[in-house]
C-alpha cells in the first residue's frame, strides 16, 4: 500500500492495488497548477481511500483537479468519465518503488527547460 499526504497533512490518501503508468505531464493546465511538469500515477477509485478535505476544481469540461484548501497542494486529477484517479507521485510517503515511466503532453511543455532522461516522449498523454 502507498501513502500520500499533502504538505500541511490535512488532506491524506493511500492507494492499493495496482497503478497505472507513471508519467511526467507537461500540459499547460499541470505546469500552471504544479509550477513546473506534474508527475502522477494512477489506480482505479475504488482503490484509492482520501480522507481530509479536499477541494475539486473543475479545470475543464473533460476532468477536475483535487487540492488541499489549506495549504494548496495540488494532489488529484479526475476524468469526469473515467473510474481511475491520478495522484501526484511527489506527495507519496517513500520509498515508493516506483520509478517515471515517460512524459507525456511534451508538445505542450516550457520553452524554459528541455527533457533529457531518456524517458519515452508522446505528443499527447
Amino acid at each position: 500500500m502507498l501513502k500520500g499526504s499533502c504538505l500541511c497533512k490535512d488532506v491524506r490518501f493511500a492507494v492499493e492495488g495496482r497503478l497505472g503508468r507513471a508519467t511526467a505531464c507537461h500540459c499547460g493546465q499541470c505546469r500552471k497548477q504544479s509550477g513546473h511538469h506534474w508527475a502522477s500515477s494512477s489506480a482505479a477509485e475504488r482503490d484509492v481511500t482520501i480522507t481530509g478535505p479536499v477541494k475539486w476544481y473543475a479545470a475543464s469540461q473533460a476532468a477536475k483537479r483535487g487540492f488541499c484548501p489549506k495549504c494548496g497542494s495540488f494532489l488529484f486529477w479526475k476524468a469526469h468519465d473515467e473510474d481511475t484517479i491520478s495522484f501526484a507521485l511527489g506527495a507519496l510517503d517513500e520509498p515508493t518503488g516506483i520509478r517515471l515511466e515517460s512524459h507525456i503532453f511534451v508538445a505542450d511543455k516550457g520553452d524554459y527547460y528541455e527533457i533529457a532522461d531518456g524517458l519515452p516522449q508522446h505528443e499527447r498523454s
